[in-house]
């Protein structure tokens, strides 16, 4: 019985961190109807800016293991994250909702500074070609060469790993393949709680997640932004006919979903402290696969199927079995679109044919 509650408070701190990259799944998906499968290497991405900003000098020596540098690690990886979660939106995903500007002009821009970096290995190869491609990308939109309107859901999808791959390659050449440690930006103490051993990183792991849970909750059901998220999600050509901007509304659940997976990155990271840039490759998949168990589109159910994904994997481990650690997920995703395809929580949807 001892051994069952100490793996169920472990598996409670792992589903948690997992609810909280999964709310980015079921909230994209939610208001564009789309999976959003480069959310995992936004996990990444987070956990590797919280290593640069806690290896920023005056934090590392001066507040380095206190509660405030670990505040602000947390808060600067998930205000990052959630810029690059909108720079994702508008420049791949919405390019396929309808023709926008400035797009040839980034992609171009990045495609040239990776043909410098290849071509010269210098500082400065990378910046001409970045202006290159930069400058070829704004004569294209100029001539009125731009994308087009993607009308089938396969080719965002499509644009999605597409995505994925950009962000896990780009991040071996930014960051470095070989793997990192997460310094430990709050100090590791055990206490005993009657016959259980705790240490304070499962404990903070599991409160701050539940308070983003909360704010969450907080900001999509009392707040007008949140209200105005729930309207496109109910149905975005309506929304738009009701004032709402839609397009700002999409960027904000993406900077919000984004912010909370940067959070998870964080928090997964100081219990396992080994970040690399595949990381965000399985736990990404698990997300989903909760996002998918407590029913798509739906915020509580996502919570829930993160905390069930993160039990049923500590239980395999803690009893033995921890070559099934990885399967696990993917076997209760066969089950739930086998005899529950909407989740625990999802309704089915009725489509206009």
């Amino acid at each position: 019985m001892e051994t069952f509650l100490q793996q169920v408070i472990n598996g409670i701190s792992q589903g948690s961190a997992y609810a909280l990259i999964a709310l980015g799944y079921t909230m994209v998906y939610g208001v564009l109807r789309l999976i959003n499968f480069a959310h995992g290497d936004v996990y990444m991405f987070g956990a590797f800016m919280g290593y640069y900003l806690a290896n920023i000098p005056w934090i590392k020596s001066g507040v380095g293991t206190s509660a405030a540098g670990a505040v602000f690690v947390m808060l600067g990886a998930m205000v990052l994250s959630a810029g690059l979660g909108i720079l994702i939106e508008r420049f791949a995903y919405r390019p396929g909702r309808g023709p926008t500007r400035f797009t040839l002009a980034f992609w171009l821009g990045l495609l040239g500074a990776g043909g410098g970096q290849m071509a010269g290995q210098t500082f400065t190869s990378v910046v001409l070609g970045a202006f290159a491609g930069i400058a070829a990308g704004v004569v294209l939109e100029l001539l009125g060469i731009r994308p087009v309107r993607q009308e089938s859901r396969l080719a965002l999808l499509i644009i999605a790993i597409g995505v994925s791959l950009f962000l896990e390659n780009g991040g071996q050449q930014a960051f470095g393949a070989d793997p990192k440690f997460f310094p430990q930006i709050i100090p590791t103490t055990s206490f005993k709680v009657g016959p259980l051993d705790l240490d304070s990183q499962r404990v903070i792991v599991l409160l701050v997640s539940l308070v983003l849970m909360v704010v969450l909750n907080i900001i999509v059901n009392y707040t007008k932004t949140g209200k105005a998220m729930r309207a496109v999600s109910f149905n975005l050509d309506a929304a738009k006919l009701m004032g709402i901007n839609t397009d700002r509304i999409i960027a904000f659940t993406f900077a919000l979903g984004s912010a909370l997976a940067a959070a998870g990155g964080i928090l997964v990271s100081l219990l396992y402290p080994r970040i690399d840039p595949l990381m965000g490759v399985m736990p990404g998949l698990k997300a989903f696969v909760a996002a998918v168990l407590g029913g798509i589109g739906n915020i509580p159910g996502a919570m829930i199927g993160g905390l069930i994904i993160g039990m049923a994997e500590v239980m395999a481990v803690g009893y033995g079995q921890s070559t099934y650690r990885d399967a696990i997920a993917f076997v209760i995703l066969v089950l739930i679109l086998l005899l529950r395809p909407a989740g625990i929580m999802g309704k089915g949807m009725i489509e206009k044919v």
